[in-house]
């Protein structure tokens, strides 16, 4: 079992094909929790298919700088796969459920839609580090939280600075880079940060210009 109670996977497990929820803004992270609200029937029926096909799809955000295709919006080449673990449906026929972060993936190729839903021929060969234990994040946990302070104040926002004092660094850098309200754009580059190193000082540089933001350019994934 993997540190967050989910069964181990090995490169061989993933799948080839797979269903796709674009949504923009939301960012999933390999052993990152993203809970989600289905109400789409196209989506209410992915949903019901992964149930039933190894409990898993990828999430992948929209790339607005692509031309729309027949299928809907052009998506970024970079998702990240993830497995419902956790499952519930409302009286009134929502699915809530927790998708964890499995491994990150780049699209070969998107296939015909089935039941509404997008599915794709996804590659992990270069991500399968992402199934191996973490290596360790290797950032000043002092100027993260610095920086956090400082970008929490300039939103305005409220934080249980307990629970995030309580935080491994590993959770901690997921859990910012999933819950930050960035661009899409920066959340692609926090996804496609190819070391959690790199990932900490992207998302460091990214608390620190939006503290900062006078009006100059904002990062943006390459």
């Amino acid at each position: 079992m993997s540190a967050t109670g989910q069964p181990t996977l090995r490169p061989d497990d993933l799948p080839a094909t797979f269903p796709v929820f674009p949504l923009s803004g939301a960012l999933l992270l390999p052993r990152g929790r993203l809970p989600l609200n289905i109400f789409e029937p196209r989506y209410l029926a992915m949903t019901e298919d992964a149930l039933g096909r190894g409990r898993v799809f990828g999430m992948v955000q929209p790339d607005p700088q692509r031309p729309r295709l027949e299928t809907g919006p052009a998506l970024y080449r970079v998702g990240c796969l993830g497995r419902l673990s956790s499952f519930s449906e409302t009286d009134d026929g929502r699915y809530l459920i927790t998708l964890t972060g499995v491994c990150r993936f780049a699209i070969a190729e998107e296939l015909a839609p089935c039941r509404g839903y997008r599915r794709v021929h996804g590659v992990f060969a270069p991500f399968v580090g992402d199934l191996e234990p973490p290596d360790e994040p290797g950032f000043d946990r002092t100027e993260v939280l610095a920086a956090l302070r400082s970008y929490f104040a300039h939103r305005g926002f409220d934080a249980n600075w307990d629970a995030i004092g309580q935080m491994s660094d590993e959770l901690l850098l997921i859990t910012l880079a999933m819950v930050c309200p960035f661009e899409s754009a920066e959340k692609q580059a926090l996804l496609e940060a190819p070391t959690q190193p790199e990932r900490a000082a992207t998302l460091l540089a990214l608390l620190r210009i939006d503290t900062h933001d006078t009006g100059a350019d904002r990062l943006r994934a390459s």
